[in-house]
């Protein structure tokens, strides 16, 4: 839309825009969707934004239950982004991961919303020990690209530029994005989408960090697997989900308003 008065703003997906990882469920998740539709606001204040995502959802589960209530709410702008939890799953189809998003692609553009989606970063890079599936993640981009463009869908490409796997925009459990991170992927956005007062500063690295010794290195991977990568192992064998019992923090159209720390992007102009 020009200029970017959007009026209704709608996030499908998964934990990453649900917004673990910005905040918690004590004190509110924020998250990147959240910070993109506070910089939406500050251009258009009329705009009404929710959030569908849930944690631990599947791309085919966003699709079955998040793609009605999307349309049902008519918005003109959606952001699409789910396949995380697809490519860690010892089982992962990549035709059919992208399948989900395409459908999902096809039946927003269809009504004329605006669609936005993203590509993921190496997590080889994030979690050395996921190394070995890597190569699903370079797959699924390519699938996201070339579904976005039979489309018209806009791509963030946060999985391009090295700053995307700094361990500084990741969470301890380098599954999801920092405050920091989900900053950084809520400009990456802002940046695709041309909003007005947008740049692409998103993508510059961050001061280099000094490096660790290759002991700590391996101490800080075997606490990374003790931590994290064994509960979730634990979760899968007994068949558990971090998204059981979960539904949408914010599944109707509400006005956004603003937090104290985003900015002011009301005095700029494309």
């Amino acid at each position: 839309m020009p200029g970017g008065e959007y009026l209704r703003y709608v996030a499908l997906g998964d934990s990453q825009t649900e917004g673990i990882g910005d905040g918690d469920d004590i004190t509110g998740l924020r998250g990147w969707a959240d910070r993109l539709a506070e910089h939406l606001a500050a251009v258009n204040p009329r705009l009404q934004y929710a959030n569908l995502a849930v944690r631990g959802r599947l791309a085919g589960q966003v699709h079955a239950e998040q793609l009605g209530p999307a349309l049902a709410l008519r918005p003109d702008l959606a952001t699409v982004v789910a396949g995380v939890n697809d490519i860690i799953r010892p089982r992962f189809d990549a035709v059919e991961v992208a399948g989900h998003l395409e459908a999902m692609f096809a039946g927003l553009t269809a009504t004329g919303a605006r669609v936005v989606t993203l590509t993921f970063p190496d997590i080889g890079k994030i979690a050395p020990l996921t190394r070995p599936i890597r190569s699903r993640v370079f797959d699924l981009n390519a699938r996201i690209r070339a579904a976005a463009a039979r489309h018209g869908v806009t791509v963030a490409e946060t999985g391009r530029y090295a700053v995307g796997t700094d361990p500084r925009l990741w969470s301890a459990d380098r599954l999801h994005a920092s405050p920091l991170g989900h900053e950084r992927i809520a400009e990456a956005v802002a940046h695709a989408i041309a909003l007005p007062g947008s740049d692409d500063t998103w993508k510059l690295p961050l001061p280099p960090l000094a490096i660790p010794a290759r002991w700590q290195r391996l101490g800080t991977e075997l606490h990374w697997a003790a931590t994290f990568l064994r509960p979730w192992l634990v979760r899968r064998l007994r068949g558990q989900s971090s998204s059981d019992g979960r539904t949408a923090k914010r599944p109707q159209l509400l006005a956004v308003h603003p937090a104290p720390d985003a900015p002011d992007r009301s005095h700029f102009t494309c």
